[in-house]
């Protein structure tokens, strides 16, 4: 029995967007669905109690952090991150790539994998696929990603092609070093930045080695949203339908509408709780930055529309008191209601799905949120 298995529920008569569910270890997922990102064994300010309470299916952790901290040997004595974290739902965890891979000025690639300097401290440090590996299986999750070379953007051709190459022959030694196929499911990532022949050529390469699932890596580095929607594009339809397809760090509205109407199933990003800590939500008609002066005595909710726990409670007139003082509690509840409103919109998306609108249920939500077609973005 398979450690992930995808069940198609319904395509999308209007859009070609899919409805499934994800089978796992630690229970189902509804897709398509957003992973709120707990980097540290933790969502920030979030208590796991908070996540189930706004319906979070699966959270996503960060290999790399945690091999830095506490170390990944911990967690495997705590009896991997579940325990650790007392979440008992589907957890998954990124390979460490990318962020290896940002470490630019402190990092060095080779066919073995790469040297680097441990951001915190100057430690020097290795990881290869096969230690990429390892530290998964001792974390535990019930979806871990191969070790990849994700390019920077802009990059030339060569360089993106060599990249690509070596992203394949490294997830291929992660398959070999995979110990635990049985309860942990492996994804491979599709690399290729934003050469269309290199998507295929990565797809092509990544899909005959028959991993449980595929990501899609290397877009929302920097690019315009219309390039990275014609890399999706081309990439999406090389994937196997009978399998999930994750697209990597996008979170903004728009791009989780549009990634879901090109085929995509699952999404990640620290979005919505990176803005949330400057006072920035997300609501039914656009964004908001409730530090603003404008807001001192306004007594409303900060969406109307909304049903979460922060906007039955409390007023934006509250929220911008706490955050000009610095207060946690403020950073708490807009991270509440940013999650929530990505998590309701998802649900709205699936349910739009189920009834062949999902084109319309996008234009009205743009319409609603104030984007123009020609400058769609959050």
């Amino acid at each position: 029995m398979a450690a992930v298995r995808y069940e198609p529920i319904k395509t999308c008569k209007q859009s070609g967007a899919r409805l499934g569910r994800l089978h796992t270890p630690h229970g189902i997922i509804d897709t398509p669905t957003f992973m709120p990102v707990g980097t540290q064994a933790t969502v920030k300010t979030m208590s796991p109690e908070e996540l189930k309470m706004m319906d979070a299916h699966i959270i996503l952790s960060n290999t790399y952090h945690l091999f830095l901290r506490p170390g990944h040997e911990i967690v495997r004595e705590a009896g991997g991150l579940h325990k650790f974290m007392n979440w008992d739902r589907p957890i998954l965890t990124d390979s460490g790539g990318f962020q290896v891979f940002s470490l630019s000025e402190l990092r060095k690639i080779t066919e073995e994998g790469v040297h680097f300097r441990n951001h915190l401290n100057g430690d020097k440090l290795f990881i290869s696929p096969e230690i990429a590996m390892d530290i998964q299986n001792a974390l535990g999750p019930d979806i871990m990603m191969a070790f990849d070379e994700c390019p920077p953007y802009p990059a030339d051709y060569q360089y993106v092609k060599l990249s690509t190459e070596r992203t394949s022959r490294w997830a291929e030694r992660c398959l070999k070093a995979h110990a635990r196929p049985h309860d942990q499911a492996l994804f491979a990532i599709v690399q290729g930045g934003m050469f269309a022949d290199l998507r295929k050529e990565s797809a092509v390469q990544l899909t005959s080695m028959d991993f449980p699932g595929y990501a899609i890596g290397g877009l929302s580095v920097g690019e315009s949203k219309e390039l990275m929607y014609e890399m999706l594009d081309h990439t999406v339809p090389l994937l196997p339908t009978h399998k999930p397809r994750y697209l990597m760090g996008v979170g903004s509205p728009d791009a989780l509408l549009e990634g879901s109407i090109r085929g995509v199933d699952m999404f990640d990003c620290v979005l919505p709780t990176r803005i949330a800590r400057n006072g920035t939500v997300m609501t039914s008609e656009g964004r908001l930055v409730v530090k603003g002066a404008k807001f001192a005595r306004d007594f409303g909710p900060l969406d109307p529309n909304c049903s979460c726990y922060t906007c039955k409670n409390y007023s934006r007139a509250y929220l911008r008191h706490l955050l000009k003082a610095d207060e946690t509690f403020g950073i708490r509840l807009t991270t509440y209601h940013n999650l929530h409103f990505l998590l309701d919109l998802m649900r709205n998306v699936r349910q739009a799905i189920a009834e062949d609108r999902l084109l319309d249920y996008r234009d009205e939500f743009f319409d609603r949120y104030g984007m123009k077609e020609n400058s769609r973005g959050f």
